[in-house]
């Protein structure tokens, strides 16, 4: 079943370069992860606090990083899991 009143279209950032074609191609389909599958995140408690001294550390109020994981289909295949298990601090510009 496809319900658009609870859909939010998705976007990707503004970048320097593309890597494909903007263009929109053929009908709109709706894409959601929750729709059909439990959502479970699972978050390293490593990551976490690298994560949170880089922010400590960090002098300015914004600032960009990275968190990096997989996306796994639960044996069962009722249930998703993404798991965070990396941090990027990325580069600054």
């Amino acid at each position: 079943r496809f319900v658009p009143e609870r859909m939010v279209p998705f976007s990707f950032p503004l970048s320097k370069c593309a890597l494909w074609d903007p263009v929109p191609m053929g009908d709109v389909i709706g894409a959601h992860l929750t729709y059909y599958r439990n959502p479970k995140l699972s978050l390293l408690e490593k990551t976490l606090r690298l994560a949170y001294r880089h922010a400590k550390q960090n002098e300015k109020k914004l600032f960009s990083c990275f968190l990096l994981g997989t996306l796994a289909v639960d044996e069962d295949g009722e249930g998703i899991t993404l798991t965070i298990d990396r941090f990027d601090p990325g580069r600054d510009l």
